[in-house]
């Protein structure tokens, strides 16, 4: 049973901090700068071809030639789902009557290009119409259809308009007379579309989406052989994945026997997300076991400092217990917003701080991380550390880059980003019939459907105080004290209030016009690792709130490798001279700096002289040309 609920995209307008500034730049620059890449007029990126695959889908049904087919991987169709979800998000905060023309128009392309049975996919309606639902481990039909329902769901919620959404449950009932009523085997190779289809039954009530999750979550795993099965029946395959490879697509085991996070890292936390979610719904203890234990796994013992997950390039996955490299990290950017995700859906089961502080610390580090700041440009991997001459050309880390992209190829986290930054609101705040939750700070106006309308006043995550200004209603408050503040003050009207925690969070009785201020720790700390990562020996990283700090070459002479902490040293706050990565705060660090050893071994013992190391916030790196970049440093 759910304790609570995520708020309507609609309930939160956003204010002037920090948040409202990345969401006017998703408005602003990210999401034209997305649609002009989708229609392939951003020179020098990679061509996408997105909205040119949905009109050929629609010539293709029409009869009519096509002279430049499908282009992009089998999974493109996605980029305009999560495009079209970016947009409707903004729009709940922005109205803008010329995006939402371009939204429309783009929806009647993809109207066009869904089949009279209700099938929608370009890659397959434009190359391959006789090979559809024969290839579930790679072909990503049910992927893509999850992302458009996903679309449908926040378009509706944010306009009103149901043009795709009824496209997509057109699309639903075609997946449930192929899955459930001609009974043909199989389930995602990628999940995505049960935490989806959990979306639409929520909003619609349409049984056939809830049935179509239990289904597709309830068949997983509990025939570890069905993809080699489904391979032996055909005689093509889109790019030679293994279908041996179960743990890959969590698929080795039936899905509430599993224990440990493995594999794709998205594919992970985008099944646990749907696993949480139904769970919740039908009130399945046994389920919500399951997600307790996968949860318990990452966290504890499988996701870096930054919230990132996903530690091995081989396969996009979770690795083993305690393996977590700084310079070959995967922790791609979607996998932290999945990860984001489960956590959101793990809270509606249990109000506990621990899902709430994770996902703050994916969204302001690694999330973050994932866009530079301009909004132009995109990480897919983001390491711990990179040394220029080795980061992205030495075999072992071609993947972890020293500076983003414009685009890629297989473009999946770019509109993540937008849409997950869009709908922060969502992840702040949620509510049951009697109290209103703050899970993380977001300055702005919630109008909560129990009654309560608060506004919050904040420049948090580099000040923090954080106010709530009730405007009416008579409920419960409940807000979220971070697990790294090791220190913190209620004030109400004024007064002090001595509420206690309750699984880290105040519960407070408020009214209209009451005034509640937060108070918390603002000072930097040191984070030390388990003896069990072996790269993390002797090392220490730098916090602040839930910023985790990063140290880069060219505030540090072009060089922090030759940096040591000392572990008892002093850390200091500092503002910038002038304006620097969007006015952020610095800090400083007493250090050692070994001095230069020119040769490549020596038997001298390098001298070390005192040094002020400084660091700034992980998101910022790689936004002042190409330099060094450490989070975790030897210390002394």
């Amino acid at each position: 049973m759910k304790q609570q609920r995520q708020i309507r995209q609609d309930a939160y307008k956003s204010g002037h901090g920090f948040i409202n500034r990345y969401q006017k730049l998703i408005k602003d620059v990210v999401i034209p700068y997305q649609y002009e890449v989708l229609c392939d007029k951003v020179e020098n990126t990679e061509k996408s071809h997105v909205i040119l695959n949905f009109i050929n889908a629609g010539k293709v049904l029409r009869g009519e030639t096509v002279e430049d087919g499908f282009y992009g991987m089998v999974f493109q169709d996605s980029d305009a789902a999560k495009w079209i979800e970016a947009a409707a998000y903004s729009l709940s905060l922005f109205p803008d009557e010329t995006l939402e023309e371009t939204v429309d128009t783009l929806i009647d392309i993809i109207a066009n290009a869904q089949d009279k049975d209700g099938y929608l996919n370009t890659y397959y309606t434009i190359k391959d119409k006789d090979k559809r639902w024969q290839n579930l481990m790679e072909g990503h039909e049910l992927y893509c259809s999850g992302h458009m329902i996903e679309a449908a769901c926040a378009y509706y919620e944010a306009t009103g308009k149901d043009k795709l959404m009824q496209v997509m449950l057109k699309n639903v009932k075609h997946i449930y007379q192929v899955f459930m009523m001609q009974e043909n085997e199989g389930f995602p190779g990628h999940p995505e579309i049960e935490l989806a289809l959990m979306k639409m039954y929520h909003m619609t009530g349409e049984p056939h989406c809830l049935q179509l999750a239990e289904h597709f979550i309830n068949i997983r795993g509990k025939d570890p052989k069905f993809y080699e099965k489904e391979a032996k029946k055909r005689n093509w395959t889109i790019w030679g994945a293994d279908p041996t490879n179960t743990d890959y697509m969590q698929s080795s085991m039936p899905v509430r026997e599993q224990s440990d996070a493995v594999g794709h890292a998205v594919r992970a936390v985008y099944l646990y997300t749907a696993m949480a979610d139904l769970a919740s719904e039908i009130e399945d203890k046994e389920l919500h076991t399951a997600c307790d234990r996968l949860w318990k796994s990452i966290i504890n013992r499988r996701m870096y400092l930054t919230g990132g997950i996903g530690s091995t390039g081989i396969g996009e996955a979770f690795s083993v217990d305690y393996d977590l490299p700084n310079d070959t990290a995967y922790a791609e950017t979607c996998a932290s917003i999945g990860l984001m995700c489960f956590a959101s859906r793990m809270l509606e089961l249990s109000i506990d701080r621990q899902y709430a502080d994770i996902m703050e610390k994916a969204f302001y580090n690694t999330v973050l991380a994932g866009m530079q700041l301009d909004g132009k440009r995109f990480f897919y991997v983001n390491p711990l550390e990179v040394v220029p001459g080795i980061a992205g050309i030495a075999p072992t880390h071609r993947h972890d880059l020293p500076e983003r992209p414009g685009w890629y190829t297989c473009a999946c986290c770019p509109p993540n980003v937008a849409r997950l930054i869009s709908s922060f609101g969502k992840y702040a705040y949620g509510e049951n019939e009697d109290t209103a939750f703050c899970h993380l700070y977001a300055e702005g106006e919630v109008s909560f459907e129990n009654g309560l309308r608060l506004v919050c006043e904040t420049q948090y995550p580099y000040d923090f105080e954080v106010t709530y200004k009730i405007i009416s209603g008579n409920k419960k408050l409940a807000i979220r004290i971070p697990g790294w503040s090791k220190k913190y003050s209620i004030m109400v009207n004024g007064k002090k209030s001595e509420c206690g925690l309750i699984n880290g969070y105040v519960y407070l009785d408020v009214m209209s016009q009451d005034v509640v201020k937060v108070t918390l720790d603002g000072n930097p700390y040191f984070v030390y690792a388990s003896s069990k990562v072996p790269q993390l020996t002797e090392k220490i990283a730098v916090c602040r709130g839930p910023l985790v700090y990063c140290f880069e070459g060219i505030d540090n002479e072009g060089d922090v490798l030759s940096i040591a902490l000392k572990k008892q040293g002093k850390l200091e706050v500092k503002k910038w001279e002038e304006k620097i990565l969007g006015n952020i705060v610095k800090i400083t660090a007493e250090a050692m700096k070994a001095q230069k050893i020119e040769t490549l071994y020596t038997l001298e013992m390098p001298g070390k002289d005192n040094y002020t190391a400084v660091a700034v916030p992980y998101y910022t790196w790689a936004n002042r040309g190409i330099n060094q970049m450490r989070v975790w440093m030897n210390s002394l």
